[in-house]
């Protein structure tokens, strides 16, 4: 845990003492209120980098509702079509990503996108298998993976 969250959490436990209201909605707002203060002093403190990074996990997370919404949508359209023409495969997803807990969340990433399911991880790390509902150009899907969550977090944990 790191020293900025751990201060988050102290101030926002003190909000809620000065208040006497521990409750979970005034917990929150004190939790938010420190970090607007937290922010505010950011340069002061040197804690510009730990602001940095949480904008870039606030962007992983709105670039993954935004694939869950895509997805959700194409798969919609696929099951109320009255003839359903689809071309399932299992792509070989080449990682970049290197750490266990960065294979792991690109994997669950992918597997919570509606149509698209992580299989298996290669022996030696290198390789992420997919199921794909309906992947007519398997080349474009690895691109949009590559281009999409796997950017996103070697921009967060690098």
């Amino acid at each position: 845990m790191s020293g900025l969250f751990l201060i988050n959490i102290l101030m926002a436990l003190s909000w809620a003492a000065v208040t006497g209201s521990f409750s979970v909605v005034n917990l929150a707002f004190g939790f938010v209120l420190s970090l607007a203060a937290l922010f505010l002093i950011r340069e002061q403190v040197g804690t510009t980098a730990s602001f940095q990074r949480a904008g870039k996990v606030v962007s992983l997370a709105a670039l993954f509702v935004y694939e869950l919404v895509l997805s959700a949508w194409r798969v919609a359209r696929i099951v109320i079509r009255p003839k359903i023409e689809l071309q399932p495969g299992i792509i070989a997803y080449p990682l970049t990503v290197e750490s266990d807990f960065e294979i792991t969340l690109l994997a669950n990433l992918i597997t919570l996108t509606p149509g698209t399911l992580s299989v298996d991880v290669s022996e030696d790390r290198q390789t992420l298998y997919v199921h794909c509902i309906d992947v007519p150009d398997p080349q474009g899907t690895i691109d949009d993976i590559k281009n999409g969550f796997e950017r996103k977090i070697l921009e967060v944990f690098r």
